[in-house]
């Protein structure tokens, strides 16, 4: 688990160094995703951090929290709601200080897991391996966010390996979730890495790439 996780603590280094330098206004700025402001994006960050923690720390407590959810369901934008709510009411610094605190708390679970170790989370349970890939996913792509509101290019790292990865595993899976057929073709994957390093998933001669 030490690579993953570190590339998941380098996600979060990297976009905090966009964060340190916004003003007060700046948090309030609107971001392609949803109308959701980049405090919103922080809150939405913290709020799974802490339970994705739990997930890896406690499962059955991580269960639990998943039964009452499921008892007390209006709606997919219910459960978004209550992941902006607690941001929404904290200043920068305090938000900042939340999401330091629940990303802190998840890497220190991870890290001693078997790789291999599934853990419970809203969909389908997942290794820790793939677990911290999907943080590390949500990271990148919230993070994408807050770098497109505020004008910046952004540095292609050797994490995203990690979360192509995370596509090719879920690919089947990617098509049952929308209530679709899942092909029965495999499709290779190839993609060239930052240093020019190839990624490669499946067989070169499948005729689907």
């Amino acid at each position: 688990m030490d690579t993953i996780c570190r590339e998941l603590e380098r996600e979060y280094n990297r976009l905090d160094e966009i964060l340190k330098n916004l003003t007060e206004a700046d948090w309030h700025r609107v971001t392609p995703f949803n109308g959701w402001t980049i405090r919103d994006q922080i809150s939405h960050l913290a709020y799974y951090d802490n339970k994705a923690g739990l997930a890896a720390s406690d499962p059955q407590a991580f269960r639990a929290h998943c039964e009452a959810l499921v008892a007390n369901f209006e709606s997919t934008e219910q459960i978004f709601r209550q992941s902006l709510e607690e941001g929404r009411h904290l200043s920068p610094a305090r938000l900042m200080e939340w999401w330091h605190t629940e990303r802190g708390a998840l890497l220190a679970a991870l890290q001693p897991l078997d790789p291999q170790q599934r853990l419970p989370w809203y969909g389908p349970s997942m290794t820790a391996e793939s677990f911290a890939a999907a943080r590390l996913m949500e990271t990148w792509a919230h993070g994408q966010d807050i770098f497109d509101a505020c004008g910046l290019a952004r540095e292609i790292t050797p994490g995203l390996q990690y979360i192509a990865l995370l596509g090719v595993k879920t690919f089947g899976w990617s098509f049952v979730n929308r209530k679709m057929e899942k092909p029965g073709e495999k499709v290779y994957v190839e993609l060239t890495g930052p240093a020019g390093e190839v990624w490669a998933w499946g067989d070169s001669r499948w005729p689907n790439r």
